[in-house]
């Protein structure tokens, strides 16, 4: 035997003519008023179905016309039907009202569901990596530097669609960006998979296949400042891939590599340069003329007594200071070219001679502390 059913008006207790807006508010005040996890009444569960089958047929438009002209017939052998898009929606808004109502703000998010505007993104950075001779980096260089990079499609501007042929509501979320799953008694959302939250469908440009930009080569040139190291970086901006949806364009940089030089060692802002003195250079002091990164040739002043792996300093004949002003410092590491003997008498002839006058120095020497001690 068939239940007698409710008018569904009566269920939802507005008029025949009552708006689809009155008729969303009767159904959620009610759906809150008996939901069944809120309302412990026995009677409470059937109710909140009867509400809910009510609202399903009064607020489509094609089944509230025919429930006007046939009533509960025509929905006889079908029912009135599973939940549409719309619907669902409407109940999460219910349940998610009467979550916040028991202060559960934060379990739901707020129908930024619905379609969502593509935000402006940055380009991505190109690196480029640039090598320089020590003596490159020393005075700076304009290097040309090509660079394939992404750049706005000409068609439709870096959009990726045909703004010609306008866009249609996606069908698969009937234009609200988001579709519903159902869960136990509520609705889950979840970003449409069609339209990717956008709620609309677009026809891709043919020209970049709906990407939004094409690959294109350039020679950009740009200048090295004097002092760079490596790995120094060197920023050009708004040469990078295009944005995207309106974004600004990436930046290039460039990563600097110094070759190694054959005479020069760089540290820093200082150069060093290793330099041969004769003995009696090292005993007597000498004057003795070195060359620079630049090609100058100057002269230093060997004072006497220098040892073995000494150092003297010549300042501002370094590099240019990158961050800053002036120069760093050359420095000279000394090394005494010991004689051997057997050498002289191959290159010099009669080596005896020199040989005589080495024995009668190391008469006069003093006798040296031979252990050294060391230093705490």
């Amino acid at each position: 035997m068939q239940s007698f059913k409710k008018d569904y008006y009566e269920v939802l207790g507005v008029s025949r003519n009552a708006t689809q807006e009155e008729i969303k508010k009767a159904y959620r005040r009610l759906a809150r008023k008996y939901h069944p996890d809120f309302n412990k009444d026995p009677e409470a569960q059937e109710k909140f179905k009867e509400i809910n089958e009510a609202y399903q047929v009064l607020s489509d438009p094609e089944k509230r016309k025919l429930y006007d002209q046939y009533g509960h017939a025509a929905f006889q052998g079908a029912g009135a039907g599973g939940y549409t898009q719309e619907t669902w929606g409407d109940l999460f808004e219910t349940i998610e009202d009467i979550f916040k109502g028991f202060g559960f703000e934060d379990i739901f998010e707020r129908r930024g569901r619905r379609r969502t505007q593509r935000k402006p993104v940055k380009g991505e950075d190109i690196y480029h990596t640039v090598e320089l001779t020590l003596e490159e980096a020393y005075s700076g260089k304009v290097v040309s530097v090509p660079v394939l990079r992404e750049v706005p499609c000409p068609v439709c501007e870096g959009y990726g669609y045909d703004k010609t042929k306008g866009e249609r509501a996606c069908p698969t979320c009937g234009g609200r960006g988001v579709i519903y799953q159902r869960q136990f008694f509520i609705s889950i959302s979840q970003t449409c998979p069609t339209c990717n939250g956008e709620g609309v469908i677009r026809e891709p440009c043919g020209r970049c296949a709906g990407k939004g930009t094409i690959p294109q080569k350039e020679e950009i040139k740009v200048r090295i400042p004097p002092g760079v190291d490596n790995g120094s970086r060197v920023f050009v901006e708004g040469k990078g891939h295009a944005g995207l949806y309106g974004g600004p364009a990436g930046d290039l940089y460039l990563l600097i590599k110094v070759r190694p030089h054959h005479l020069f060692e760089r540290r820093g802002d200082n150069l060093y340069l290793d330099i041969n003195i004769k003995l009696t250079e090292a005993v007597l002091g000498a004057e003795v003329e070195v060359p620079t990164l630049t090609g100058e040739r100057i002269k230093v002043r060997i004072p006497p007594g220098t040892k073995e792996g000494d150092t003297v300093r010549v300042e501002g004949k370094g590099m240019p200071r990158l961050r800053g002003s002036g120069f760093g410092d050359l420095i000279l590491r000394i090394h005494i070219d010991v004689p051997k003997l057997g050498l002289m008498d191959k290159f010099f002839g009669d080596g005896r001679r020199l040989k005589q006058l080495l024995e009668e120095l190391d008469k006069l020497l003093p006798e040296p502390q031979r252990i050294r001690t060391r230093q705490p």
